[in-house]
């Protein structure tokens, strides 16, 4: 970690200190899951949507710049802020953020007794797309998961005090998955971004090339590239369903429900669309997510 800023020290360009909270947190009913579903405790909605805040600025910082800074940071700059942030997080540990949604974050950390290593492994993932943008294998796209993905769902364990090595397994599968689904619907903005998170091990076998990520709309390869991506979220979905049953309170259990069926809306929401990911936003809306978190509760009971 790099070495300290001193108090007088400009931030980094691309970490403002100031920020318009909503422009970050507005940005939360736009996901593919409740971010902070309604059923849960106020508080624990407050801790959960503290985690959301950090997640979103982490990924202003590696990907998108952040708001009022443009997205024209070099790879160098981001890689600069992220390091403020790591600072800046140890600083929200003593009490002492200076970034405002890292201040919001604060009586999180310490009410739950969160630990320091799922932050720092989203943070590192964003390195890693400082320096990466092809992943020839799935299991090399799976190790990018584990640090962009899987932290989050550790973290809201942690929030609900359930965070036990069995349940985080569980919830390791449904992160991937909806990590994975996310990166089917968003092969066109992170093309144009420079990045192919299909692996390239899948695209050959369905003789999809990089060249045919940059057309209007999906050829019948991509289109047979995204259906076996979906398949591989639908079995990690599964595998991780079983969590929800393991958690005693109604309203936890409604929670991790939720994200079960939010992932299953949003890949049913990409097959009505018959794969066709590059010819606009194939998102599942509150009705089909509310069907859809229907199913996953019958299914649960049974």
């Amino acid at each position: 970690m790099a070495g300290t800023m001193t108090a007088a020290s400009p931030p980094p360009r691309g970490y403002p200190r100031t920020q318009d909270v909503s422009a970050v947190m507005g940005r939360a009913s736009e996901e593919n899951f409740p971010v902070a579903s309604r059923v849960l405790a106020r508080r624990v909605r407050s801790h959960l949507l503290a985690l959301y805040g950090f997640a979103r600025l982490v990924d202003e910082l590696g990907d998108g710049g952040s708001p009022g800074d443009g997205a024209d940071l070099t790879a160098s700059e981001r890689l600069t802020a992220l390091d403020e942030l790591e600072r800046d997080l140890d600083r929200a540990y003593r009490g002492e953020a200076e970034h405002p949604l890292l201040k919001r974050l604060e009586p999180t950390l310490h009410e739950c007794s969160l630990p320091r290593g799922p932050f720092v492994r989203l943070i590192e993932a964003n390195r890693v797309d400082q320096r990466v943008s092809r992943y020839e294998t799935w299991e090399q796209l799976r190790g990018y998961c584990e640090l962009s993905a899987n932290p989050v769902g550790e973290l809201v364990l942690g929030v609900f005090g359930k965070a036990t090595p069995a349940r985080v397994a569980r919830s390791d599968a449904i992160c991937t998955a909806l990590q994975l689904v996310e990166h089917c619907q968003d092969v066109a903005e992170d093309r144009d971004r420079g990045r192919v998170y299909l692996p390239l091990e899948d695209m050959a076998r369905f003789g999809c090339t990089i060249a045919d990520l940059s057309s209007e709309h999906a050829g019948e390869p991509l289109r047979q590239t995204v259906a076996f991506e979906l398949a591989r979220a639908r079995k990690l979905l599964a595998r991780g369903a079983p969590l929800i049953d393991e958690l005693r309170g109604v309203r936890e259990r409604l929670a991790v429900a939720a994200f079960v069926a939010g992932g299953r809306a949003a890949l049913d929401a990409i097959e009505r669309a018959s794969c066709d990911v590059l010819a606009g936003s194939s998102r599942a809306g509150t009705a089909r997510r509310l069907l859809a978190l229907a199913g996953t509760l019958v299914e649960r009971r049974r």
